[in-house]
């Protein structure tokens, strides 16, 4: 779909110069002389790169739909991924860095969105919040205070977070799967 330059919001996907940008910032800057333009900052999402442009509000630029579509983690296979498309049962492998250090955080049957384009995967949204059971955690220091003491606990996965010193071995916990951190006890109800 083709837009104005001066219709680019922040968060639009941009086909240019043959490759996939997401916009960052958009600012509209209208001079003394001559016409407005956009001064747009962006990000390339397959590469990274980022790139300041301007567009002329005469300009046209494609903006690209990105396709969300739900797939079910199967399991892990050397270092491919396995997800289930569960309208069509279709299978596809990602590899592992595409997920990057968050695939700590799959479980069997969990439900992620990968956004494709064209069929091409190019990126994947994990749930939030993950419930996963503490393996290790450190004994409680009699004297610390209660607001400075978080103590390290390690996951069922392998990961480790800080955990306040009422949570011990065995107990189930939230974790923030983007930020990696403690949220509250499971059975404190859920989101």
């Amino acid at each position: 779909m083709k837009i104005n330059g001066n219709e680019i919001k922040p968060g639009n996907v941009l086909l240019h110069n043959g490759d996939l940008y997401i916009a960052v910032k958009v600012g509209h800057v209208k001079p003394g002389k001559g016409g407005a333009f956009a001064q747009v900052e962006m990000k390339g999402i397959v590469n990274g790169t980022k790139l300041n442009e301007r567009f002329r509000s005469s300009e046209t630029v494609e903006k690209v739909r990105l396709e969300q579509k739900d797939f079910q983690f199967l399991y892990q296979q050397g270092d491919m991924l396995v997800f289930m498309d569960n309208e069509t049962y279709e299978q596809i492998e990602l590899p592992e860095e595409f997920v990057g250090e968050r695939t700590a955080f799959l479980q069997d049957g969990m439900m992620v969105t990968v956004e494709t384009y064209e069929e091409k995967p190019l990126g994947i949204s994990l749930p939030d919040y993950v419930t996963l059971e503490i393996t290790e955690a450190d004994a409680v220091v009699k004297g610390q205070t209660a607001s400075s003491s978080y103590k390290p606990a390690l996951l069922e996965n392998g990961l480790k977070v800080m955990v306040p010193p009422f949570i011990g071995t065995g107990e189930k916990i939230i974790v923030d799967t983007n930020e990696v951190t403690y949220v509250r006890r499971a059975s404190e109800g859920y989101y």
